[in-house]
């Protein structure tokens, strides 16, 4: 029987145990089970998560082993490797599939009723992997998706209109990679588009037109490159990332978030995991949101799809 507040976090390393401290620090759960292919790197990581706990609320946490799994309402899959310096999210997909065919065959093997978050990069193409391998329903396998991508673009155009990014209704779709896209031509701030909330109170016209926020854009798509070159590692972000997407699922939020869900047909797009705005609550995506894109916008969209399906299509294993 599914214990609705016990959790798992699969791969104890940066983003992993990142991840398990957000967890822990959100109250959203009363027990969490690490695992790791290095067994001592969960038991460690666990007991430093259990010695915080006097300032928390109480909570369970320990390392376990995939039999630990069947109970869990939500299982967050962050194992693989890492990207490195001059790597894309793409450059890991061979590495990771292995890792998670190994995963995702354990998972099956004990039966789960609960939600799988693929965290692990490629994201989109190891959640059609997770999706393919596990025989889950669709709606119960998801990916993080663009939602970090969004909350940075949030951010960035918050800073430069000067207001609160949380006010900024913006999206980025498609891979969680090279190819993404903006969508300024819905985006706005606080129901103000994007193009008049600038002109009202700018006097230069050419930083007032879409095509000159496509520089914020490529600042979005570039910030794990810098991130890693600075730091080795991104994994505060996602870790939040990661939580918003928890919370819309355990407390069946409904809320509208961009993660990588399965597709039919999206803006000519098909049978591929993407990142999409989807309605997210304690069913996991539980409908499909096809919001307006202009020519461009889907034009870019199909490519994206086009990149992950390629990707995924070159994956011999799996046919």
């Amino acid at each position: 029987m599914i214990k609705k507040r016990k959790c798992a976090v699969i791969g104890c390393g940066f983003v992993g145990a990142t991840t398990a401290y957000t967890l822990m620090k959100s109250r959203l759960f009363s027990e969490m089970v690490l695992l790791d292919a290095n067994p001592k790197k969960a038991v460690g990581e666990a007991e430093d998560l259990s010695h915080g706990l006097s300032f928390n609320s109480p909570m369970e946490i320990y390392a376990g082993d995939y039999e630990d799994l069947t109970d869990a309402s939500i299982i967050v899959i962050a194992a693989g490797a890492g990207q490195k310096d001059g790597e894309t999210r793409m450059d890991l997909l061979e590495k990771n599939v292995r890792i998670f065919e190994t995963i995702v065959s354990n998972i099956r093997r004990v039966g789960t009723e609960a939600i799988l978050l693929v965290v692990t990069n490629p994201v989109d193409v190891l959640t059609q992997v997770t999706l393919r391998l596990s025989g889950l329903p669709r709606e119960r396998v998801i990916g993080s998706g663009t939602v970090l991508d969004t909350a940075r673009l949030k951010y960035l155009l918050g800073k430069r209109f000067g207001v609160d990014a949380r006010n900024v209704h913006a999206f980025i779709l498609g891979e969680h990679g090279d190819s993404e896209l903006p969508v300024f031509s819905s985006a706005n701030i606080s129901g103000v588009d994007l193009v008049d909330f600038c002109s009202a109170g700018c006097k230069n016209e050419e930083l007032c037109s879409l095509e000159s926020l496509e520089p914020v854009f490529e600042e979005v798509k570039n910030s794990a490159y810098r991130i890693i070159d600075g730091k080795g590692a991104t994994y505060y972000a996602i870790a939040e990332a990661v939580l918003r997407i928890v919370s819309a699922i355990m407390r069946d939020e409904k809320t509208i978030l961009p993660v990588s869900a399965y597709i039919e047909d999206y803006y000519g797009a098909h049978d591929v995991c993407i990142g999409v705005p989807c309605v997210v609550g304690r069913g996991g995506v539980e409908s499909v949101l096809k919001i307006p894109l202009d020519e461009r916008e889907q034009e870019r969209f199909r490519h994206s799809a086009s990149v992950i399906r390629s990707a995924y299509d070159s994956l011999h294993i799996l046919r």
